[in-house]
């Protein structure tokens, strides 16, 4: 039954019926980018307007502070772990999580010349990786949890002080105690999760991986991003940017809105 479920979850994912009842009218090779692309732009204003709005609120949310919880000293045990840099860096998250996905969508174009497809299916990427930036990075700056290295961003000389009430009075680097208050969730997590789940959906749907034809070389393509993503994530925690729970967190948040997008797509 589970799989049943999830091969018409796939099903759904075919771009060709998810976005617009009448692409299935279309004849492949006739609506290209040349012929239709401005007009379907401008008829899409709107929501790439939004898409900037949203880009914009993200940016806003990455500058401000965060919400600088109560560190007292007893709670250092579980945040004296070493300060790492990333093994995945912050640069190359939009380029698996964002441009990779419209690298596939592009190889379809090309192949099947279908402008709605790559139209709708960039502008629906966009749309799940953009929320789920905005409510990532809200949910980091209102609940403001240290990260598992806290005492070395706070203390970079390991000299920890405290105040009369045992707090902490950090003397390290600005950036990295500001840093060091957005743990939870991952960043990396959702938008991983976001990203290359929704590829996922994407290449279910377009080869067909459950035809019930037995080919099981195409449940390995389709699993395959979000094998991605889950080492992503587990980098996290072993970079010590991260406890398990922000992850884990950050991974069910990614393909909640994921899965929120398609049945909004479905209505």
């Amino acid at each position: 039954m589970a799989w049943r479920n999830l091969g018409s979850l796939c099903s759904f994912w075919n771009f060709r019926s998810i976005f617009q009842s009448r692409t299935t009218e279309i004849e492949l090779g006739t609506h290209t980018i040349k012929s239709h692309g401005a007009a379907l732009a401008k008829n899409h204003m709107h929501d790439w307007l939004i898409l900037l709005l949203l880009a914009v609120i993200e940016v806003i949310l990455f500058i401000i502070q965060p919400f600088h919880r109560f560190v007292g000293k007893d709670m250092m045990t579980d945040l004296r772990y070493p300060m790492k840099g990333n093994t995945v860096p912050v640069w190359a998250v939009p380029m698996y999580a964002v441009l990779l996905p419209i690298a596939v969508f592009v190889l379809f174009y090309a192949r099947r010349k279908d402008v709605y497809d790559l139209h709708h299916s960039t502008l629906g990427l966009l749309f799940a990786v953009l929320i789920t930036g905005v409510v990532t990075d809200a949910i980091k700056n209102a609940v403001g949890r240290p990260r598992p290295d806290f005492f070395w961003r706070c203390f970079p000389d390991g000299k920890d002080v405290y105040d009369q009430w045992g707090g902490v009075l950090c003397h390290g680097k600005d950036s990295d105690i500001k840093e060091g208050h957005k743990s939870f969730p991952s960043g990396h997590a959702s938008w991983s999760f976001a990203g290359l789940g929704f590829l996922s959906l994407y290449l279910c749907g377009k080869i067909k991986a459950f035809d019930r034809k037995g080919h099981v070389a195409k449940l390995c393509i389709v699993f395959l991003p979000l094998l991605a993503a889950s080492l992503v994530g587990i980098s996290r925690v072993d970079d010590y940017w991260h406890h398990w729970q922000d992850v884990f967190a950050g991974g069910l948040l990614g393909l909640f809105i994921r899965d929120l997008f398609s049945l909004i797509l479905q209505l």
